[in-house]
C-alpha cells in the first residue's frame, strides 16, 4: 500500500496557477515547483505526470475560477464602461501568457486559450447586444490594451474610443 499525499492537490495547483500566471511557462523550472509549492519532485511527477501536465491542469484551473465567473461577470455587465471595469480587475495572467508563449507551439494550450477567449467574446457579445465580430474585437482591444500597461488607463482609453458606437 502506497503512502497516503502530504500535499492537498488541489492548493498545489491553485499555487502553481498563481506561479505559472506571474512568471510563465518558461519561466519556472522544476526546482521552481518544488521549491515554492512544497512537493517532493517524486510526488510532483507522480501526481501530475510532468511539468506541463501540471501546467495544463493549472491553466484549466485559472480557466474555470477565474476567467469563466469574468465570461458571466461580462455577460451581465450593462454597458461597455462596465464590462472594460471588468476586464481591467480581472486576473488574467496566466490566460494572457499562456496565449502568447505557449498557445502558438502546443495545440492542447492552444485549444484551452481559444475556448476561454471565445467564452469572453461571447459575453462581450450578450452583454452590449453587438456581432459577434466586433465582441470579438472589443475583447481583444480590452486585452491588448491590458498588456501594455495599467489596467485602469487602458479601460478609459478604450472607453473613449467606444463613445463614437453609443
Amino acid at each position: 500500500m502506497g503512502r497516503q499525499r502530504a500535499f492537498d492537490e488541489d492548493e498545489v495547483v491553485r499555487a502553481a496557477a498563481r506561479l505559472f500566471g506571474g512568471r510563465a511557462y518558461d519561466g519556472v523550472s522544476v526546482d521552481d515547483l518544488v521549491t515554492h509549492l512544497g512537493v517532493h519532485r517524486n510526488s510532483l511527477y507522480k501526481t501530475f505526470g510532468s511539468k506541463r501536465g501540471l501546467y495544463l491542469i493549472a491553466l484549466r484551473r485559472h480557466v474555470a475560477d477565474d476567467v469563466q465567473p469574468l465570461a458571466e461577470a461580462l455577460a451581465a455587465a450593462k454597458d461597455a464602461d462596465a464590462a472594460l471595469r471588468l476586464v481591467a480587475s480581472a486576473d488574467l495572467g496566466l490566460l494572457l501568457l499562456a496565449a502568447v508563449e505557449r498557445a502558438p507551439s502546443d495545440e492542447e494550450v492552444a485549444t484551452e486559450v481559444s475556448a476561454a477567449l471565445a467564452s469572453l467574446d461571447q459575453a462581450i457579445g450578450d452583454a452590449l447586444g453587438v456581432s459577434p465580430a466586433l465582441a470579438e474585437a472589443l475583447a481583444a482591444a480590452a486585452l491588448g490594451l491590458r498588456l501594455r500597461g495599467n489596467p485602469e488607463e487602458a479601460r478609459t482609453a478604450l472607453t473613449r474610443r467606444l463613445d463614437p458606437l453609443d
